[in-house]
């Protein structure tokens, strides 16, 4: 029979492992660099026992380069001084990164670095994190709450988890990596759509004008036809623009009802565009839609506006929401120039594929109809669930 020590040790234990894998799932559940490293250290101190703990980040000469605390007010942060760039037992964890255990601070000689305002501290372990050979970062725990000094079997699962951080550390860096080559990936289709479209258009105006100067006298008929010209062709470069600006700052769903998100998005497209919008709702039509349904309906209109103002050369657009059946049905309807049905996957491109792939997210159809010169429809149908 195992001993009453042993059968709690191994209870303690077992609460342990079971917090660890909790803390690992709430860190890599993270995507935001600076929060996965807070959220490490305050993990690190509540599941070892430590009254304070430290993340060090290291940076390209040798030396700290982020340092975040956990169980110290601000206002003790700030009276301690500049952030620590790396002496004593921390910089001998940067240099080798090995764990570190100490019953007393003040009896090893390896520790230095303490400023005047800086709060007493007693027992120390520190590990570090490390990915693949690289060094991460350095956890740094002290002052183990009830007892002296930290045990092994602190140690032990500090080293966990900082296995689990490293882990962590690199998925929030690759994800911040994605989104950094997604923005230059949008910069430069922006770029290569303005050279390509708005600047070419200017340009072409900008020579009319020129060669309006030179007729001015001796044809002057021809010169107003031209001229003329460079005011349509200034109020396309607009009309563009305008576009773009519907494209890069597009109206956010805000948690309200789906009428309500609709008519704010009209606004702003009307305010943007000049094409006359008119929305008509069956009474009820939006009460029985989730908040996801509402979010999802929002932003398939959007998308199916941006390409009324990209694309239609539309002077009118009817939005309808109704029941049908057990359905809601959302239908965009405009009276612009419109396309070949065989050659809806030309327009696919411009949109279409987004809609239809927010519909099948909800569950939803989306049925497009178009002939030239008489519009299009775009008409999304959502079953409801009873």
């Amino acid at each position: 029979m195992p001993s009453f020590k042993s059968e709690a040790d191994e209870r303690r234990l077992s609460a342990q492992l079971e917090a660890l894998h909790e803390a690992s799932m709430t860190i890599t559940a993270e995507l935001a660099i600076d929060r996965v490293l807070q959220r490490i250290v305050d993990i690190a101190r509540s599941l070892i026992g430590a009254q304070y703990a430290a993340l060090g980040v290291p940076g390209q000469a040798g030396t700290l380069e982020k340092f975040l605390v956990s169980g110290m007010p601000q206002a003790q942060i700030e009276a301690i001084g500049p952030m620590p760039v790396g002496k004593g037992l921390l910089g001998i964890l940067l240099r080798e990164p090995m764990p570190i255990r100490i019953r007393r601070l003040q009896d090893d000689p390896r520790s230095a670095g303490f400023s005047e305002g800086h709060v007493p501290m007693t027992s120390f372990l520190g590990v570090p994190i490390i990915s693949r050979g690289k060094l991460l970062g350095n956890l740094y725990l002290t002052d183990k709450i009830g007892a002296e000094e930290f045990s092994e079997q602190d140690e032990r699962l500090l080293v966990m988890l900082a296995a689990n951080a490293a882990i962590a550390i690199e998925n929030a860096s690759l994800y911040q990596q994605v989104q950094r080559l997604a923005v230059l990936e949008e910069r430069e289709r922006i770029a290569m759509d303005l050279h390509d479209g708005i600047i070419q258009s200017i340009y072409a105006v900008g020579l009319t004008l020129e060669y309006v100067g030179l007729l001015l006298d001796e044809e002057p008929g021809e010169a107003r036809e031209r001229l003329k010209q460079a005011i349509n062709g200034l109020n396309e470069a607009i009309r563009d623009i305008r576009n773009y600006i519907l494209d890069l700052r597009p109206q956010r769903f805000q948690n309200k009802n789906l009428l309500a998100g609709l008519s704010d998005l009209v606004r702003a497209f009307k305010a943007n565009t000049f094409i006359s919008v008119e929305i008509q709702a069956a009474d009820r039509a939006d009460a029985d839609l989730t908040g996801d349904q509402s979010a999802g309906l929002f932003h398939i209109t959007q998308e199916a506006l941006a390409n009324v103002a990209k694309h239609a050369r539309a002077r009118s657009v009817l939005i309808s929401l109704r029941h049908e059946g057990s359905s809601v049905v959302l239908a965009v309807q405009d009276d612009g120039r419109g396309f070949d049905m065989p050659n809806v996957q030309s327009y696919a491109g411009h949109g279409l594929q987004n809609m239809q792939e927010r519909a099948r997210a909800l569950g939803a159809d989306v049925q497009v109809t178009s002939a030239i010169d008489q519009g299009t429809t775009i008409e999304v149908r959502l079953p409801m669930k009873k």
